[in-house]
């Protein structure tokens, strides 16, 4: 395998904390992004566009691993995929008409060059490459006995115990070790894989994580963690991988495999929220339109007389739309983003990150001086921007301000791949919403319902004992095993992988 790591003398973006980054950016950070495509004699361009396209879901590193028939190629960086993937020569060197791709932002395991994904492996039947999106809750458990047992880690991501499980099944066929792996894992995945003979694509029994097909000839299939990938490369959108569905894609042709036990899927509900691209259909659903559904049921709940919606922008814009088009409010840019904001040279001082908020946002105060305003936000976490920005309202002559939030109060962390913080750190466990009012300085706060959410989402309440969604983040009810976490459940687990790999097909 030929490798194109960044040489550690070439020049890096800055990893020092950016005053727009971690508690200043209080939001979820997206999981990762996924891309696979398989027999396109352009594969390696096509993946750099398909990453591209799914930048915002990862924005700390990118990899892609392609194969040429005789051997496999990969190039890894840190930073965002235009800085790094910006010219002919990086694209020559990744021959083949086969890829796989990822962008990052690191869970668990955290970041630096060994954990950036694909991850590659030698295995005894060829080389084997793997990126995954999601976060498996019994990853510590495993990778425990794996070491145990003789196996040694290169990386300290939790998609390493995958390659391992692989490596060590006693299945023959290449297919059936990935699936009898996939078997022992718990949590959240989806997972675009790379052999010298197959691209394959799975997702979790409850498809927590999305993942999509589409097709872009007569023979050239593609995996992408949403359909925003697909247009931009010209590709047609097929459908979404089934939860538990398994996908290998070879030289005759596509096959599919289901080789879980039935469950009710639990896609998660914050895609619709806030991590997926507006532009993008998520279980065959325009996001943009559910989102100015979500505000509109918001709207419902929680109207209020004032002289304008205002965003927080992007992500709290369709929602604000929907909000307005309820209410029978006037619609105003009132707070303009920066879109040029990125990691910055200037050490973070105290004084630097109070100022940090007003180098992506700022006030528009020719439209909000002298009125009563609605700020419509996707979410509140911390709750630490949402004081600046409701401050700079305040600052920028707003008569009133009232905070209208696009979801249910957070309440817990998700372990299912997004980087969260420990539950005594989000506002919403440790406050009512009259303290959170006040703490953050509006002059009245209110969230969706998790039912109005789920009339937005899918046209019906909340089902409270079979969830349709996961939506552990806003009621703390998880929908898989969390082994590492419960150490109660890991004498089970270990029992169960033993009883697995006792086994040979």
């Amino acid at each position: 395998m030929t490798d194109r790591n960044s040489s550690p003398l070439a020049p890096q973006a800055p990893l020092a904390t950016s005053p727009f980054s971690s508690e200043g950016d209080d939001k979820f950070h997206d999981e990762c992004g996924v891309f696979g495509i398989y027999k396109h004699p352009e594969s390696a361009a096509h993946t750099v566009l398909g990453l591209h396209a799914l930048q915002h879901r990862g924005q700390e590193a990118a990899g892609i691993v392609t194969f040429d028939k005789n051997q496999f190629h990969s190039h890894k960086s840190q930073g965002h995929v235009a800085d790094n993937f910006n010219s002919q020569p990086i694209i020559e060197s990744l021959p083949g008409d086969s890829a796989i791709g990822h962008v990052r932002y690191s869970t668990a395991g955290g970041g630096g060059m060994r954990n950036i994904q694909p991850l590659f492996a030698d295995l005894a039947s060829g080389g084997f490459a793997v990126a995954h999106n999601g976060n498996l809750t019994n990853a510590v458990t495993l990778r425990q006995l794996l070491v145990s047992k003789g196996s040694i880690f290169q990386s300290t991501s939790d998609s390493e115990v995958l390659i391992h499980l692989v490596a060590t099944s006693t299945y023959q066929a290449l297919q059936d070790r990935f699936i009898d792996a996939l078997r022992r894992i718990e949590g959240a995945f989806a997972i675009v894989a790379l052999s010298k003979k197959r691209l394959i694509g799975a997702r979790d029994p409850l498809g927590v994580r999305p993942l999509v097909l589409g097709k872009l000839s007569d023979s050239s299939y593609i995996f992408a963690s949403e359909t925003c990938a697909l247009d931009i490369i010209g590709a047609e959108y097929i459908r979404d991988v089934e939860p538990g569905e398994v996908i290998t894609i070879d030289e005759n042709g596509l096959h599919s495999l289901k080789p879980f036990p039935v469950q009710k899927p639990r896609p998660c509900i914050f895609e619709h929220v806030y991590f997926s691209r507006p532009d993008s259909l998520t279980d065959g659903t325009s996001v943009y339109k559910v989102r100015k559904h979500i505000g509109r049921e918001l709207a419902k709940e929680s109207k209020v007389k004032a002289d304008l919606v205002v965003p927080v922008p992007d992500s709290g814009t369709p929602a604000a739309i929907g909000y307005a088009q309820e209410a029978g409010i006037p619609f105003e840019l009132g707070i303009i983003r920066n879109h040029y904001v990125g990691r910055t040279f200037i050490e973070p001082s105290d004084q630097i990150r109070h100022l940090g908020v007003k180098l992506k946002h700022n006030a528009n105060r020719g439209e909000i001086e002298g009125k009563i305003v609605v700020l419509v936000d996707d979410s509140i976490v911390r709750g630490t921007t949402s004081i600046k920005i409701v401050d700079m309202v305040r600052q920028a002559g707003a008569k009133e301000v009232h905070l209208r939030i696009a979801s249910p109060p957070t309440t817990d962390p998700c372990y299912y791949g997004v980087d969260t913080p420990e539950k005594d750190k989000l506002l919403a466990s440790r406050m009512s919403i009259e303290e959170m009012t006040k703490y953050i300085g509006a002059d009245s706060l209110d969230f969706i319902s998790i039912d109005g959410l789920y009339r937005a989402v899918c046209d019906a309440d909340r089902n409270p004992d079979e969830p349709q969604y996961c939506d552990a983040c806003f009621t703390g009810e998880y929908p898989t095993h969390l082994t590492d976490k419960n150490q109660h459940d890991a004498p089970e687990q270990i029992s169960f992988l033993n009883e697995s790999n006792s086994k040979s097909k």
